[in-house]
């Protein structure tokens, strides 16, 4: 009988840029607790269970990590691209609703993903384009690289891309 796993690693499709120009697209999500859906409940900015900024709350709590940043809080949630938020959110709902199966098949998608990816950065050098990067952020520049390590890119894919590759989890209502 094999352990329950408890976190998974993720990476952001744009990346959150941080106020020093630094770009996190690598981090953690734990598996949500009941306490992780009831406690921003109880925070006196939410008005109702359809509140906008509950997602914000929740995923804060349970992103232990993005790129270098240990700490993340609804500032850094409130910061995602929308793309990345809706991503974060596709990935919270697969990873504590889905089928081991489904789960599975996220995974292999985001590995693919960024293994597609490196060979067209790669390309891209070659050809002397140019990547977009961050006031500040790049090889020589004093806040240093990006957490995506060597030869990776920040490009992202379209709509087509990974949240094609994501199917909504139905959810029964309550």
């Amino acid at each position: 009988m094999s352990a329950l796993r408890t976190e998974y690693e993720f990476v952001l499709p744009r990346g959150y840029l941080d106020e020093s120009g630094n770009l996190h697209k690598r981090g953690i999500m734990r598996l949500a607790t009941a306490r992780d859906e009831l406690e921003p409940l109880r925070d006196p900015t939410i008005s109702s269970p359809d509140d906008p900024r509950l997602t914000i709350l929740v995923l804060a709590r349970v992103v232990s990590r993005l790129g270098s940043l240990e700490l993340v809080t609804p500032h850094e949630i409130e910061g995602l691209f929308a793309a990345d938020l809706a991503y974060l959110q596709d990935f919270y709902g697969v990873i504590n609703f889905g089928s081991p199966a489904d789960i599975e098949a996220l995974l292999s998608a985001q590995e693919q993903m960024v293994r597609e990816q490196a060979p067209t950065a790669q390309a891209r050098q070659a050809a002397g384009a140019q990547e977009v990067r961050a006031p500040g952020v790049g090889p020589g520049s004093p806040s240093g690289q990006s957490d995506l390590g060597e030869g990776a890119s920040t490009a992202t894919p379209g709509p087509s891309g990974r949240r094609a590759l994501i199917e909504e989890v139905a959810t029964s209502p309550r």
